[in-house]
Formats: structure tokens, C-alpha cells, sequence
């Protein structure tokens, strides 16, 4: 039975328990402020950004330089600095709606934007000293400075903490000389402030240093590089050449340099997967347009089931994505909450809030930039031959859309990091993951004698959920039991059992949502809810399916795989799944009616 009262969550928790519904934030959920805000942002977007499109794909820096700064007066670079540092001093959830509604027309603006507010300030809030954040803050929250964060080498990328940018000491002990190479830094072209990792002597761990952009002192930059996207984010190398730094610049303590690295990019993979949600709405709003107008064998095109199926995919995927990262930033926001109510101080409260919440943040960002890059490529199919032209709004998006799988710890590597830390937390005990393992299939097996359920809303969908995570736990306690400490090396196992893991957040957060809708909104758009979190069930489910048994036959054998594979068969059927096509049908049918991107 429902009941009002919340509870905070715990990170990671999702796979091994039931959430209750008022603990669940979704859109709907959205203050006055937040609407306010948003409104805001969308009206600075479509008069300041979207009229010049075209010259962001020409390498205009300068223009992106202009529009950070107008970002700047308006306050939204600032929304997550506390306010005695000249910030908003707002929550998470508005810092992620921001970010969300400001980089839909841009990828040049949304990289820029990104890099600051993000990785460009976020280390020096967590971890800065009273003095760092005084002199430093409120300069990047005006947007007077833009912050550049170099952490990537020639030699190190994903290996970030191998970096050979030295730092020496002074024979005075009162600066370091900094020397060394980065590469991919974003921002750099127009950066008043780096936030630089160098390692001190033969320390195993990199440290961080706060140095302002000064060429005189040994500082200088690449030329800008010629990428595939983001035309107009500034993207070059920065060369130090014996840089003195005083001592009072280093960030952090030292050796804490990957931690604060590791710690930015949580919240850099969260930011980056609703920063492709505006995005996504855009690319389905144009895509739905122009097939309502372009005229073939005397139909719009958006009367094809051929363009109807694409558009409820697109639309799907972007309300299952909001689901989650709106569900993730309220989460973040409630448990920085719970520790500043023990006593911890803003800085550690903030910096434990999106820790505890890792996972998350890693799943979002390899679900949703994935997402994007479907819908962009659907976008230019839809357009047909006018999508492959420059002069279409569909050839930039998808270009700018392809970095988000490369952007803060590749797919690849966050896929890896996700289960790792989800067995971490269970042999930490942070959450209850050995029991769940241990009952996980005796769970399902008595899932499968259940004859009636209850007669709620989406009971069935709720149930087919609760089996998927039950042939997750049975699957990562199989791969535990296995490999053993060698799990970790064997990179294929962990990619599957991420992906199942990516599906079961996403469709568990939109799922929530739409059950949680119900009643709250009007009966058009609870149908179209109720349809578009049936697909994308019917979808995650098969998906599932197919990676637990790349699972099953790699790593078993013998009487034991097959027992597996049937259980997991009679466990994955959605015994009362609508008809697909209408679904698909209806589901577009209400986008395309609307014109746009409508939920």
C-alpha cells in the first residue's frame, strides 16, 4: 500500500528492492522555480543560440566565448556554486535541468557549458580551500572566467591515473614547476582557469593543481583541433613548460588527484546524459515537423507506419531517459541533504551525495548517450537525402551527438565501472547485494507460480521488472562464483551484465514514473505513458534476454545451462503485451497530431 512518507535512497539499491513511488522524482514533480527556470532557459536557447546555428558548425569560438558569458549574466553557470561564492546555490535537480534545457540546439555550447559548470568548477566546490573558493569561484560563476579541466595525455586516457605531467618542488618549498602535455581539453582556447593533474615525484597517485592561464608563465596551447563534431567547442592541447605554481594552488591534499578526477567525472556523466535529453526533444520536434510537411505519393510522410515506428522509438527512449535522470538528480539531492543534517559540511555533503550514487550516474550516461545517437540517426532517415546535407539541422546533431560515448570515461569503460562498484558496495555492505544473490532464484522460481496478481495498474510489467532483476542477481552471483577476484579482467561478462543492469534502471525509473502519473496528468498522455513504458519494456526485456544468454552459454556448462536458459525464458515472458505495431502507432500518432515532442 502506498504511503506518503519518504525515505531517503541508497545508491545502487534499485536492483535489490522495490522503491516506493513518493521516493521516485520525476518531471511532473517540477516546482513553480523549476518551471520558471526552465522557461528561461528554453527562451534564452531559441533567441541567442538556435538563430545562429550555422556558425557554430564554422568554428566560430568567439561566438561560443560571447554566449558563455551572456549564460554567465544570467546567472546559469553559477546554479550549483554556493551563493557566498556568487553562485545560485540551487539543488541538484536544478542544476541538472539547466544543463538539460540549455544544450538542446548546441553540441558546441553544451561541450562548453558542460566542461565548465561540471569539470571546470565542480572540483574546486568539492574539494577547494576557503581561499581557492573565494578567489576562484565567483570569476567561473559570473563567466568572467571559463574553467578548463586537463586531465588526458597522449599517453593516458582511460589509464587517467598514469599520466607523466610532472610536478617539482622548489628548493624553497614555496611553488612547483609544472611540465607536461595534455591533450583534448576542452574549453582551452578561451580558459582563464586549468584545473591540472600532475604527479609529484615518484607519488603512485596524480595530484590536482589550480593554475590560471598565464603564457608568461611557460603556458601555451596547440592549435584547435579539426574534430567530426562540436565544431566550435574549443578543443586543444595545453603544453606546460616548467609553469610555477605556489604551493596554496594545490587542489585537494596530495596523491588525491583521482579521487577528485574519479569524483568530477560522477557528476560529469550524470550532467552529460541529461545534456542529451534537450537534445533528443529537438531532433523529434524537427524530424516530426518535417515529415508532417514533405509530401510523397499524396501523404505526409508521417502517415507511413515506416516513420510512425521510428518516431515512437525516438519519443520513447527520451521520456524513459528523463525518467531516470531526473529520478537519479533528486536522489543525489536528498541524500547531500541527509548529510548536511548530520553536520557535514556543504563541500563533504555534496561530494558523498554523488558519490553514493555512482552507479547511477554511470548507467545514465552510457543508456542516454547511446539514446542520442539512435535519435539523431532516425532524424536524418526521416529527412531522408535532405538529412545528409549541412543545411538540415539533423547532419549537426548527429555529429555532435557521437562524442557523448567517448566524453567522460567511454561507454565501454563506464559499462566495466558500474558493476565493479554495484560488488564493491555489496562487499562493503552498503547494500544488502549477497542476500539478494543467495534467494535470487528461489525468488524466481516462486515468482513463476503466481497465478493472479493484483489487479493495479501495469502489475504486470511491475512483476516481468521484478523477475528481470532476479536474473541479474542470479547472473552476477554465477559470474562471482566463477571468476572469483579475476571477474574484473574478464571484460566481456561485465559489459553484459552491465547492459541487463542499464535496461533494468531505465525501464525501473520509467515504469515508476508512469505508474506514479497516473491519475496526476490527463487521459491522453496517461495512455501515451502507459504505452510508450510497454515498449520500452517489451524492448529492455528482450534485450535482456539475449545478453543473459551470451551469459549462460560462456560461462556455464552441462545440466546446470540449461536449467538457466529455461528459467530464464518462462521468467522473460510478457505473457500480456499489447500489440507492438499499435503501440507504435498510437504512440506516434499523438507526437505527430502535436507537432513536436510532446511529454
Amino acid at each position: 500500500m502506498e504511503t506518503n512518507q519518504k525515505s531517503v535512497t541508497i545508491g545502487g539499491s534499485f536492483i535489490i528492492k522495490e522503491s516506493n513511488l513518493n521516493d521516485i522524482f520525476t518531471p511532473e514533480d517540477f516546482t513553480e522555480e523549476h518551471k520558471m527556470m526552465k522557461d528561461s532557459v528554453i527562451e534564452f536557447v531559441d533567441r541567442e543560440i538556435v538563430p545562429k546555428r550555422q556558425r557554430f558548425e564554422k568554428k566560430d569560438y568567439k561566438l561560443t566565448e560571447e554566449i558563455m558569458s551572456k549564460i554567465g549574466e544570467l546567472g546559469f553557470l553559477g546554479v550549483s556554486v554556493p551563493e557566498k561564492y556568487g553562485g545560485l546555490g540551487m539543488g541538484f535537480v536544478s542544476t541538472m535541468l539547466v544543463c538539460d534545457y540549455i544544450s538542446g540546439a548546441s553540441g558546441s555550447i553544451s561541450t562548453a557549458f558542460g566542461a565548465h559548470t561540471g569539470i571546470g568548477i565542480l572540483p574546486i566546490v568539492l574539494y577547494g580551500t576557503e581561499d581557492q573558493k573565494q578567489k576562484y569561484l565567483p570569476n567561473l560563476a559570473s563567466g568572467k572566467w571559463i574553467g578548463s579541466y586537463c586531465l588526458t595525455e597522449p599517453g593516458s586516457g582511460s589509464d587517467a591515473n598514469s599520466g607523466k605531467t610532472k610536478a617539482v618542488l622548489s628548493d624553497d618549498g614555496s611553488y612547483y614547476k609544472i611540465s607536461g602535455q595534455k591533450m583534448w581539453i576542452s574549453n582551452a582556447g578561451f580558459a582563464s582557469l586549468f584545473i591540472v593533474f600532475a604527479r609529484i615525484e615518484d607519488d603512485k597517485n596524480i595530484t590536482g593543481f589550480l593554475i590560471p592561464n598565464e603564457p608568461s608563465n611557460g603556458i601555451t596551447l596547440g592549435d584547435e583541433e579539426n574534430k567530426l563534431g562540436i565544431h566550435s567547442s574549443s578543443t586543444r592541447q595545453v603544453f606546460f613548460n616548467e609553469t610555477k605554481v605556489p604551493v596554496e594552488n594545490m587542489l585537494g591534499e596530495r596523491q588525491q588527484g583521482f579521487k577528485i578526477a574519479m569524483n568530477a567525472l560522477n557528476v560529469g556523466r550524470v550532467k552529460l546524459g541529461v545534456a542529451c535529453l534537450e537534445a533528443q526533444r529537438r531532433v523529434i520536434t524537427e524530424a516530426v515537423k518535417y515529415s508532417n510537411e514533405r509530401i510523397q505519393f499524396k501523404s505526409p510522410i508521417s502517415s507511413f507506419g515506416a516513420i510512425k515506428e521510428k518516431i515512437s522509438q525516438m519519443a520513447t527512449s527520451c521520456y524513459i531517459g528523463e525518467s531516470a535522470c531526473y529520478r537519479a538528480a533528486k536522489d543525489i539531492e536528498n541524500r547531500t541533504e541527509v548529510y548536511l543534517s548530520e553536520g557535514m559540511s556543504h563541500q563533504e555533503s555534496e561530494l558523498k551525495g554523488v558519490e553514493d550514487f555512482a552507479i547511477e550516474c554511470s548507467l545514465i550516461k552510457i543508456g542516454i548517450s547511446e539514446d542520442i545517437m539512435n535519435c539523431t540517426d532516425e532524424g536524418i532517415q526521416i529527412f531522408g537525402g535532405m538529412g545528409f546535407s549541412a543545411e538540415a539541422p539533423m547532419e549537426s546533431a548527429w555529429r555532435d551527438a557521437r562524442i557523448g560515448r567517448i566524453y567522460e570515461g567511454t561507454n565501454e569503460i563506464n559499462r566495466m565501472l558500474s558493476v565493479g562498484m554495484l560488488l564493491k558496495k555489496g562487499m562493503k555492505g552498503q547494500i544488502n547485494l549477497m542476500e539478494a544473490v543467495m534467494n535470487a532464484k528461489s525468488d524466481l522460481l516462486k515468482n513463476l507460480q503466481i497465478k493472479d496478481l493484483p489487479n493495479n495498474v501495469m502489475s504486470n510489467e511491475t512483476q516481468l521488472l521484478i523477475n528481470l532483476k532476479k536474473i541479474f542477481l542470479i547472473l552476477i552471483g554465477k559470474a562471482a562464483e566463477k571468476y572469483g577476484q579475476g571477474l574484473d579482467k574478464k571484460q566481456q561478462v561485465l559489459m553484459s551484465l552491465s547492459d541487463i543492469l542499464i535496461e533494468i534502471y531505465l525501464i525501473d525509473s520509467g515504469l515508476k514514473r508512469t505508474i506514479k502519473n497516473i491519475n496526476r496528468s490527463d487521459k491522453e498522455s496517461q495512455s501515451s505513458q502507459i504505452k510508450m513504458t510497454q515498449l520500452y519494456l517489451y524492448e529492455a526485456n528482450e534485450i535482456i534476454l539475449k545478453k543473459s544468454k551470451d551469459i549462460i552459454y560462456s560461462t556455464l556448462e552441462g545440466e546446470e545451462k540449461l536449467e538457466l536458459l529455461d528459467l530464464f525464458k518462462k521468467s522473460c515472458d510478457y505473457k500480456t503485451c499489447p500489440n507492438i505495431f499499435a503501440l507504435k502507432t498510437e504512440i506516434a500518432n499523438k507526437i505527430i497530431n502535436e507537432n513536436k515532442y510532446c511529454f
